[in-house]
């Protein structure tokens, strides 16, 4: 086991993945230089070659002087952490949950997981929370990120994969509408796709209250107030029906409830999707014929579209125009959404979340509850039944009837939960916390014990990319003296717990995941570490050794109860908040080009920090001159929920009645101190893009200690 600064390297250059988001771009790294060394693998089909900034310094993070590397320990309440030895502290672990279990009952006990997880450790999280614990108390951050899209995909077409088509698509596809997706700033070497489909004479469409670095190369660009795109979507279908501009003959043929749909939309017609949107007619007019015009088109969604209170019918929305267009299933076209967060697409399928069992069963299904049981050498009816989702669990902790400890895994909840200041209450109202995590994060600084983690180039695991592409990202070397794999972690506490068949070997457990998703919707029983290494991945589903992956889907037919997609009519019902005289502007959140979630890790590597040092608020001009504020003023925004502070820069090509404002930041700067816990009815993901704020300028002396801390939020 290497020392912190001494580089060991597992065995010369070593080929595997980007930590960050979903492209998980294939790199090199070399630890046989000290410090070690990063490249871009040229061939790797994701980004060719190209990486962003983050991923060109995500080595630095490996030895880091801030980094975790010994158990901490917090003797009582008030108390500061201090170093512990890993039995003194996983037996703290084990004694709290017992002592939770035994006096308030097993779904007491509580974890809280990340998408950023490899497929191995989603998995053996699931497990550890159903059969170690017992308890129905398990969700993860991914529910604030791709929940909306995986209702509205599993709905529509009987299966989620994020994007049902290769990456490369993009780039011969003639139209493209984007609808909330920056790439341009979120995955920049995506950009090359769209990039080489404009060269060739692609027209594309962006959807975005700002004027992203996508939407200032984009043919047009619409602006709709936040949390209206339902409402657009309607109308560029009403506008395709009336032209007489879809697909009769595929609607026919592969698809059903089209009616329902039909007479929905016929209310949304153009002038009034402008009064409700602020897109002017001419634009929706526009933007359909492109989209029906072009041979090949296709549609993506993402967070901008999905993180609403309606975000799962929006969703739908988009698809039941991409239906009505004949989309879904053509070779250079259909509808997909795009992922974010690292193993967003395989966090999502094996159990980590609360209604879940591996391979996408549904833990409320008697067979799916008897085959998982079975491989897991349990009986059905001690499974627990689904839990509560991610926000309805941490707005309980620490309530009768609440989770009452709780461990959370490369997490910073204090950060990125929304209404976080409330969340960061319920946290510090438990009985017991626990974290692991690789930098000592807000939310590792408020708990009772402290795991260090092997980070992402320490050990091996798979990872699903935003095309349900499987890859495997291998260790380039050992984690350093001290620091345990997370797989190492939950088999210690299953066996203190009494609980054996958990392994700490990842390709172990992954041979178990693959038995356990066997004939499920999301199947990895023909993948295996070998086939990655040669394939450069594999596509799920891939039921058996010899089946080729499945690069596309719908090319046949659908995995529906009837093998058609099916269309739902949905109808706008606007945000949960809406300007008033006390808050008069919209408040949306998003990304930044060199930060990443809660800015655990970008926050520390200097060039991207020195690059985006602090929190911004992003506002019109005339807002500005509104408000009296000159760009580098501070600002506070308020909401109904609490105060924020940050910097104000001025923009041209943002609404002038919406302010931005990037999620990277704690303390003063945390954005979802102000957003909007709203939960959608379907994906229970929250209202995160869209509230209410007041804004003035601000005076800020004594910054929040915690402005400067992180976490591996992934």
């Amino acid at each position: 086991m290497r020392e912190i600064g001494v580089v060991t390297p597992v065995s010369g250059p070593t080929k595997t993945h980007c930590p960050y988001c979903s492209l998980q771009c294939g790199i090199t790294l070399d630890a046989t230089t000290a410090p070690v060394t990063l490249a871009a693998q040229e061939d790797f089909p994701t980004n060719l070659g190209g990486l962003c900034a983050k991923g060109w310094t995500a080595a630095e993070l490996l030895d880091h002087p801030a980094r975790l590397t010994q158990p901490l320990v917090r003797d009582s309440r008030g108390e500061p952490l201090r170093p512990a030895d890993w039995d003194d502290a996983l037996d703290r672990i084990v004694e709290a949950f017992n002592r939770s279990r035994d006096t308030y009952g097993r779904d007491s006990v509580g974890c809280f997981g990340g998408g950023g997880l490899t497929n191995e450790k989603a998995y053996q999280f699931g497990k550890f929370a159903r059969v170690a614990l017992g308890t129905s108390a398990i969700d993860y951050n991914g529910r604030f990120c791709m929940s909306s899209a995986a209702n509205a995909a599993t709905r529509a077409f009987g299966i989620d994969r994020g994007m049902p088509f290769p990456l490369a698509d993009l780039a011969e596809a003639d139209a493209v509408l984007l609808v909330g997706s920056n790439p341009a700033d979120t995955m920049p070497p995506a950009m090359q796709f769209l990039d080489a489909g404009r060269a060739r004479g692609a027209r594309h469409i962006v959807i975005d209250p700002r004027a992203t670095g996508t939407a200032r190369v984009a043919a047009l660009h619409l602006q709709p107030v936040p949390g209206t795109d339902l409402a657009l979507a309607n109308g560029m279908l009403h506008i395709a029906i009336r032209e007489k501009l879809i697909d009769e003959s595929y609607i026919a043929d592969r698809t059903t409830g089209f009616d329902a749909v039909r007479r929905v939309v016929r209310l949304y017609w153009p002038d009034r999707v402008e009064r409700i949107t602020g897109v002017p007619e001419k634009d929706l007019y526009d933007s359909v014929r492109i989209l029906a015009d072009a041979e090949h088109a296709i549609i993506l969604t993402a967070r901008g579209a999905e993180q609403h209170r309606s975000g799962s019918d929006t969703v739908i929305a988009f698809i039941n125009l991409a239906l009505a267009l004949g989309l879904p299933g053509r070779r250079f076209s259909g509808y997909g959404t795009v992922t974010g967060q690292g193993n967003g697409q395989g966090g999502r399928e094996h159990g980590q979340k609360a209604d879940q069992l591996p391979g996408y069963r549904r833990l409320d299904d008697p067979v799916a509850r008897a085959y998982v049981a079975r491989i897991w050498g349990i009986d059905p009816d001690d499974l627990p039944q689904p839990g509560l989702s991610a926000y309805e669990m941490l707005d309980r902790l620490g309530t009768d009837g609440g989770v009452r400890a709780l461990w959370v895994m490369a997490s910073n909840i204090v950060v990125s939960a929304p209404r976080s200041a409330h969340v960061t209450e319920r946290i510090q109202a438990l009985d017991f916390l626990a974290v692991s995590d690789f930098f000592l994060s807000e939310t590792a600084e408020l708990a009772d014990v402290v795991l260090p983690s092997a980070q992402w180039a320490e050990e091996t695991g798979t990872m699903t990319n935003l095309e349900g592409r499987v890859i495997l990202r291998e260790a380039a070397l050992p984690p350093p003296a001290g620091v345990r794999t997370d797989l190492q972690v939950m088999r210690a506490l299953a066996e203190r717990l009494g609980r054996t068949g958990f392994s700490d070997v990842p390709e172990e457990v992954f041979d178990e995941l693959r038995r356990a998703s066997a004939g499920g919707k999301a199947d990895y029983a023909g993948i295996s570490y070998g086939r990655i290494r040669t394939e450069q991945g594999v596509f799920w589903p891939c039921p058996s050794p010899l089946h080729p992956g499945t690069p596309r889907l719908f090319t046949e037919d659908f995995p529906t109860r009837g093998r058609r997609a099916q269309f739902h009519p949905v109808e706008q019902i606007g945000a949960a908040e809406l300007p008033d005289a006390d808050y008069p502007y919209y408040l949306t959140t998003g990304r930044l080009l060199r930060q990443y979630q809660s800015g655990a890790q970008t926050r520390r590597v200097a060039s991207l920090a020195e690059a985006e040092p602090e929190a911004v608020v992003e506002m019109h001009d005339t807002l500005a001159r509104r408000i009296d504020v000159k760009a580098g003023d501070l600002v506070r925004l308020r909401t109904r929920r609490g105060s924020a502070v940050m910097t104000a820069r001025i923009v041209s090509g943002i609404r002038s009645d919406t302010v931005f404002a990037p999620f990277h930041w704690g303390g003063e700067g945390n954005a979802n101190i102000l957003t909007n816990p709203a939960l959608d009815p379907y994906s229970r993901m929250p209202e995160f893009k869209v509230c209410a704020v007041a804004l003035d300028r601000a005076d800020v002396t004594d910054p929040d200690p915690y402005y400067e801390s992180g976490t591996a939020d992934a």
